[in-house]
């Protein structure tokens, strides 16, 4: 049994037995799985583990920009997918190692407890993706955007470079969480496994081929690193990953299940417009409900207590004031942010 760290050249030799005619190109082959890498020293849970979920996707394109413009939508497209995670990721020139190129950026967190240790431009926190178009000058112009400012992990770091370029203000040093990772190495798999094209006038070429990843599995370690709140002891899932939207905590207690009631009621409604809530139905007391639910970490609390009086319901975001709202501007409320 062979086990894969990484499957560029799996992936390469599919698509060498299966597209012989550039007219197949641009190709993009991709794939969830577990990977399997001997890591010396294993830690930090499920964030660095010799086992971990994967999603890894392999661009074939005829020419080298076309290379640049697959790899560039993969830059825009992690950008935008840590975004809706709530994630600010930055991307930072890194190291190529064992899978080659002379291309390649790692999207990083910042984190206290993060592994890689980075320097960068504090400018570059600034920047955005929001202009971004899907065509090649919009992108090569975006990616501009953000290596005009001076940003790396360790391995490619250069004190002197660094202390140029970079004032003393804006200089920053810490550690971060590598949340995905995009490669460009051009023909180095297709010339060595012979995986050509046929092109007009018969001749034939190399593709060009880059790889991009993220560690599925990681993120979750990643986004508890970044969202917990060590010191209050609460988590907030952010929307597009929390394992419920929100959580309905009735006050119950041995003689009236009339707040339990309420919340089986309000949930009908909830259902109706596709909002996922966990009920708390036991009968513990009201500060242990809490605490259990804020490390739950639903990004939404209704507390159906002695304050829910009438149509207004004790509505919490988590990080946020509590409110007094009516069931039908929770949903709106919600609903907005899930869109």
């Amino acid at each position: 049994m062979l086990y894969g760290p990484t499957n560029e050249e799996q992936v390469t030799e599919i698509f060498r037995s299966s597209l012989k005619s550039y007219k197949s190109l641009p190709q993009l082959l991709y794939h969830i799985q577990w990977k399997f890498r001997d890591e010396i020293r294993p830690r930090f849970g499920i964030m660095r583990g010799r086992e971990f979920y994967m999603k890894d996707a392999y661009s074939f394109d005829v020419s080298d920009e076309e290379a640049f413009y697959s790899y560039n939508k993969f830059f825009l497209s992690y950008l935008r997918t840590f975004k809706r995670l709530d994630l600010t990721a930055i991307p930072m020139a890194a190291d190529t190692g064992p899978i080659g190129g002379n291309l390649s950026h790692e999207f990083i967190i910042l984190a206290d407890t993060g592994e890689s240790k980075i320097f960068t431009d504090k400018r570059i926190f600034d920047l955005n993706s929001n202009d971004a178009e899907l065509e090649k000058n919009s992108l090569q112009q975006m990616r501009k955007k953000y290596e005009q400012y001076y940003s790396v992990t360790d391995e490619k770091f250069n004190k002197e470079e660094f202390e140029k370029v970079v004032s003393e203000e804006n200089r920053l040093i810490t550690k971060g969480i590598e949340v995905g990772h995009i490669f460009y190495f051009g023909d180095k798999y297709s010339k060595a496994m012979g995986a050509s094209v046929d092109l007009p006038g018969g001749k034939k070429d190399f593709v060009k081929m880059g790889s991009y990843g993220i560690g599925v599995s990681r993120l979750v370690g990643a986004i508890i690193e970044a969202k917990f709140d060590d010191k209050n002891e609460i988590m907030k899932w952010p929307l597009s990953v929390a394992p419920y939207d929100i959580v309905l905590v009735p006050m119950i207690n041995k003689n009236d299940s009339s707040a339990l009631d309420k919340a089986i009621n309000i949930n009908k409604e909830l259902i109706k417009n596709n909002i996922d809530a966990l009920i708390d139905d036991t009968d513990e007391n009201y500060s242990s409900k809490i605490k259990k639910m804020n490390l739950i970490g639903a990004p939404y609390q209704i507390i159906i207590g002695k304050k829910s009086e009438g149509d207004l319901l004790e509505f919490k975001e988590i990080g946020e004031e509590t409110q007094n709202l009516s069931l039908t501007k929770i949903i709106e409320t919600i609903k907005k942010q899930k869109n």
